[in-house]
């Protein structure tokens, strides 16, 4: 009992949203990219809430800027997958697709294991949809 209320009174103590995470919102970077052709890159910048996943940004971006396009598809397996950005779509038949990549503040590029449905973005980083072939 004695526990309980010791640390119930050191919470009330705590400053005010010490224990929630902040809704401010931070910036991130959506590069486009084509491999196959080489052609420049396009950045689009938006901000998003901690915690949002990288969907939700993706609608958000489309939402504000018009020269941001994307479809995906619901796989009941694996989530939802990436089909075409800008109106360019991935075809099995001559093995292309968006791959996904993001560049972090320290520079280094990574490949998340986890696809639009499931990363969270993270303050200054770059997220890059490269259109290549596997």
């Amino acid at each position: 009992m004695k526990t309980v209320l010791l640390l119930t009174t050191l919470l009330l103590l705590l400053p005010s949203g010490t224990l929630t995470r902040s809704d401010e919102p931070v910036p991130i970077e959506v590069l486009v990219k084509n491999s196959l052709l080489n052609n420049n890159p396009v950045t689009y910048r938006t901000e998003v809430v901690p915690g949002w996943i990288l969907l939700g940004a993706m609608r958000k971006l489309m939402d504000s800027d018009v020269n941001f396009k994307f479809t995906y598809s619901d796989d009941p397996h694996y989530g939802p997958f990436l089909e075409s950005v800008n109106g360019l779509a991935g075809n099995p038949e001559d093995h292309t697709y968006w791959e996904l990549l993001v560049k972090v503040p320290d520079g280094s590029i990574i490949r998340p294991n986890v696809g639009i449905g499931c990363y969270i973005p993270n303050e200054n980083e770059q997220i890059i949809f490269n259109f290549t072939k596997w």
